[in-house]
């Protein structure tokens, strides 16, 4: 299949490097030409993950975002939420019928990048996908060269529209087989993960954060008062999931950090695998890093919303969230990514059941 991946980051290397080896043909986008001459000069990406280390051959690493999505079936863009505005006005006019657009994972940029499309006269009808996490724990070490320290073993995924969702699935599972079909991409966003784990982490580490020169919040800095603050917080996005009738399974994060029970979307022991590998000891800026910027400002917001729109009380989540604004000194709500900036708040119901099976 012809597969698209767009973006520089550690999870779009790793998606590159799987989709080539699992006998994908891939185009390889991001922005910056010369960032791929490491890539070119070894011929592929190194990988080193269980099964050792060896080279993956990528067959069209390019610069040109229009080639990369114009020859591509599906389109896969592991990005952090914070560059899906800017990455969905460009890539707005280049969509196609019957394309699929996965965003692992999405905090609803899936309804941004068909908003997008739609703002640019663009009416193909192109299917867009997100789940919860990003299919790998994974970090760069090197400008070709990536270490995974586990694969998504489930993957549970939303389409929007979701009336495309069988052709969809058709062509997901052959890039992805850990996807696993839920019911519309709201339901996905309340599956991220990110705005569960990391804002309680960074804002109870905030001290070892500033205080020492690197910090691995997913090991010393994950101790019961904090795992405490993080079930809670993850107690009120499944009540927010209830309350808007989503079924089960609800991915309950306790399930990461256990060894026997129901699988989680990694595995049994991806959490021990993580801070085994030593990759997440790092200097972590509170004002700059992702977990503020993109799992606290943006997917945090988000779930207040929801569960304000749902009529789910979520204390925590706006705690956090408030905490969160006055470190920084900003409004996070305001700015947000909430039901209110995606034009949605006022949905009914049954309106808003309407609008994510049939689309704009």
């Amino acid at each position: 299949m012809k597969v698209a991946v767009l973006g520089g980051g550690h999870g779009c290397y790793a998606a590159a490097a799987e989709l080539s080896r699992n006998g994908h043909e891939v185009w390889f986008w991001r922005r910056d030409a010369a960032a791929f001459a490491a890539l070119r000069e070894s011929g592929g990406i190194l990988v080193r993950d269980h099964g050792g280390e060896r080279l993956v051959p990528v067959a069209h690493p390019t610069a040109s975002l229009e080639e990369a999505v114009s020859s591509s079936q599906v389109i896969v863009i592991p990005l952090p939420a914070l560059a899906h505005e800017d990455l969905a006005k460009a890539c707005a006019r280049h969509w196609r019928d019957g394309q699929v657009v996965f965003l692992p994972p999405g905090t609803l940029g899936s309804l941004m990048f068909a908003k997008a499309a739609r703002g640019a006269g663009n009416m193909a009808d192109v299917s867009f996908a997100e789940t919860g996490t990003l299919p790998y724990l994974v970090r760069k070490h090197g400008p070709a060269s990536i270490v995974v320290s586990a694969t998504a073993t489930r993957l549970p995924t939303g389409v929007f529209p979701a009336r495309n969702s069988d052709a969809a699935f058709t062509l997901l599972r052959q890039a992805y087989a850990a996807v696993e079909p839920i019911e519309d991409v709201l339901s996905a966003a309340l599956m991220n993960a990110g705005p569960v784990i990391h804002p309680p982490l960074i804002l109870m580490n905030a001290g070892p954060l500033e205080h020492f020169p690197a910090w691995d919040i997913h090991n010393e800095g994950t101790q019961p008062s904090i795992r405490a603050v993080t079930t809670a917080l993850d107690a009120e996005r499944i009540a927010t999931r209830k309350a808007i009738g989503y079924a089960a399974p609800h991915f309950p994060l306790a399930d990461h950090y256990s060894l026997d029970g129901e699988e989680w979307m990694y595995g049994r022991a991806a959490h021990e695998r993580l801070t085994d590998s030593g990759d997440w000891r790092e200097k972590i800026d509170l004002r700059t890093h992702r977990y503020m910027r993109e799992d606290t400002a943006l997917g945090l917001s988000l779930l207040v919303s929801i569960a304000r729109w749902a009529g789910a009380p979520a204390p925590v989540a706006q705690g956090l969230l408030a905490i969160a604004s006055a470190l920084l000194g900003e409004d996070l709500y305001a700015a947000g990514r909430t039901l209110e900036h995606l034009g949605l708040a006022r949905l009914k119901r049954s309106e808003m059941r309407e609008f994510l099976h049939d689309g704009y």
